[in-house]
Protein backbone atom coordinates (compact mmCIF):
# COMPACT_ATOMS: atom_id res chain seq x y z
CA UNK A 1 0.00 0.00 0.00
CA UNK A 2 2.74 2.46 1.05
CA UNK A 3 4.77 1.90 -2.63
CA UNK A 4 1.42 2.69 -4.19
CA UNK A 5 1.04 6.10 -2.37
CA UNK A 6 4.71 6.54 -3.35
CA UNK A 7 4.11 6.13 -6.59
CA UNK A 8 0.78 8.17 -6.92
CA UNK A 9 2.60 11.08 -5.31
CA UNK A 10 5.52 10.98 -7.23
CA UNK A 11 3.43 10.92 -10.50
CA UNK A 12 1.22 12.98 -9.06
CA UNK A 13 4.13 15.56 -8.18
CA UNK A 14 5.43 15.24 -12.09
CA UNK A 15 5.02 17.24 -14.85
CA UNK A 16 3.67 14.85 -17.82
CA UNK A 17 2.61 15.49 -21.01
CA UNK A 18 0.63 12.25 -21.69
CA UNK A 19 -2.85 12.71 -20.13
CA UNK A 20 -4.30 9.67 -20.72
CA UNK A 21 -1.21 7.01 -19.70
CA UNK A 22 -1.00 8.94 -16.01
CA UNK A 23 -4.30 9.81 -15.62
CA UNK A 24 -4.54 5.79 -15.85
CA UNK A 25 -1.78 4.87 -13.29
CA UNK A 26 -3.32 7.74 -11.29
CA UNK A 27 -6.83 6.29 -11.44
CA UNK A 28 -5.76 2.44 -10.78
CA UNK A 29 -3.56 3.04 -7.95
CA UNK A 30 -6.20 5.47 -6.17
CA UNK A 31 -8.54 2.35 -6.82
CA UNK A 32 -6.14 0.04 -5.41
CA UNK A 33 -5.80 1.81 -2.26
CA UNK A 34 -9.17 2.40 -1.69
CA UNK A 35 -9.84 -1.21 -2.31
CA UNK A 36 -7.08 -2.41 0.10
CA UNK A 37 -8.33 0.13 2.46
CA UNK A 38 -12.00 -1.45 2.37
CA UNK A 39 -10.86 -5.32 2.96
CA UNK A 40 -8.56 -3.85 5.50
CA UNK A 41 -11.49 -2.15 7.38
CA UNK A 42 -13.56 -5.19 6.83
CA UNK A 43 -11.07 -7.73 8.50
CA UNK A 44 -10.72 -4.97 11.51
CA UNK A 45 -14.48 -4.44 12.14
CA UNK A 46 -14.64 -8.43 11.25
CA UNK A 47 -17.84 -7.47 9.25
CA UNK A 48 -16.57 -10.52 7.50
CA UNK A 49 -18.81 -12.63 10.04
CA UNK A 50 -21.52 -10.41 9.51
CA UNK A 51 -22.13 -10.89 5.46
CA UNK A 52 -21.72 -14.88 5.27
CA UNK A 53 -23.69 -14.39 1.84
CA UNK A 54 -20.49 -13.05 0.31
CA UNK A 55 -17.49 -15.25 -0.25
CA UNK A 56 -14.74 -13.47 1.26
CA UNK A 57 -11.44 -15.22 0.64
CA UNK A 58 -12.60 -15.18 -3.10
CA UNK A 59 -13.66 -11.54 -3.12
CA UNK A 60 -10.33 -10.34 -1.68
CA UNK A 61 -8.87 -12.75 -4.27
CA UNK A 62 -10.19 -11.48 -7.41
CA UNK A 63 -9.70 -7.28 -5.84
CA UNK A 64 -5.88 -8.29 -5.90
CA UNK A 65 -5.99 -10.53 -9.08
CA UNK A 66 -8.14 -7.75 -10.98
CA UNK A 67 -5.80 -5.08 -9.48
CA UNK A 68 -2.22 -6.56 -9.77
CA UNK A 69 -3.65 -6.70 -13.74
CA UNK A 70 -4.46 -3.10 -14.01
CA UNK A 71 -1.61 -2.14 -11.96
CA UNK A 72 0.65 -4.53 -14.10
CA UNK A 73 -0.84 -2.50 -17.43
CA UNK A 74 -0.82 0.83 -15.77
CA UNK A 75 2.89 0.65 -15.17
CA UNK A 76 4.06 -0.79 -18.19
CA UNK A 77 2.08 1.95 -19.78
CA UNK A 78 3.57 5.14 -17.41
CA UNK A 79 7.19 3.57 -17.74
CA UNK A 80 6.79 3.21 -21.82
CA UNK A 81 5.60 6.83 -21.58
CA UNK A 82 7.87 8.43 -19.20
CA UNK A 83 10.69 10.15 -21.47
CA UNK A 84 12.98 9.84 -18.52
CA UNK A 85 11.33 12.62 -16.06
CA UNK A 86 12.59 11.11 -12.77
CA UNK A 87 9.15 11.64 -11.35
CA UNK A 88 7.36 9.26 -13.52
CA UNK A 89 10.22 7.05 -13.99
CA UNK A 90 9.50 6.63 -10.11
CA UNK A 91 6.36 6.32 -10.48
CA UNK A 92 6.19 3.51 -13.14
CA UNK A 93 9.02 1.69 -10.66
CA UNK A 94 6.97 1.71 -7.65
CA UNK A 95 4.09 1.06 -9.59
CA UNK A 96 6.29 -2.76 -10.37
CA UNK A 97 6.83 -2.71 -7.12
CA UNK A 98 3.65 -2.11 -6.35
CA UNK A 99 2.81 -5.11 -8.75
CA UNK A 100 5.25 -7.54 -7.00
CA UNK A 101 3.89 -7.05 -3.79
CA UNK A 102 0.44 -7.59 -5.06
CA UNK A 103 0.97 -11.10 -6.33
CA UNK A 104 2.89 -12.13 -3.06
CA UNK A 105 -0.36 -10.94 -1.02
CA UNK A 106 -2.69 -12.81 -3.59
CA UNK A 107 -0.75 -15.60 -2.94
CA UNK A 108 -0.61 -15.69 0.65
CA UNK A 109 -4.11 -14.67 0.90
CA UNK A 110 -4.75 -17.78 -1.45
CA UNK A 111 -2.69 -20.08 0.18
CA UNK A 112 -3.60 -19.39 4.03
CA UNK A 113 -7.77 -18.39 3.24
CA UNK A 114 -8.07 -21.44 0.70
CA UNK A 115 -5.36 -24.51 1.08
CA UNK A 116 -5.98 -24.47 5.32
CA UNK A 117 -9.83 -24.01 4.94
CA UNK A 118 -9.33 -27.07 1.97
CA UNK A 119 -6.90 -29.23 4.65
CA UNK A 120 -8.74 -28.52 7.82
CA UNK A 121 -11.98 -30.21 6.54
CA UNK A 122 -10.44 -33.79 6.26
CA UNK A 123 -9.47 -33.46 9.59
Amino acid sequence: QISLLIGFISVNNSSWTDYSAYSFFQIVTMCDLVMILFFYIMHIFRVYRKLTCVSWPLAEFLHYLIGTILLLIGSIVAAAKSYNITGLVAGATFGFLATILCVISMWSSYKVSCITQSTSKYH
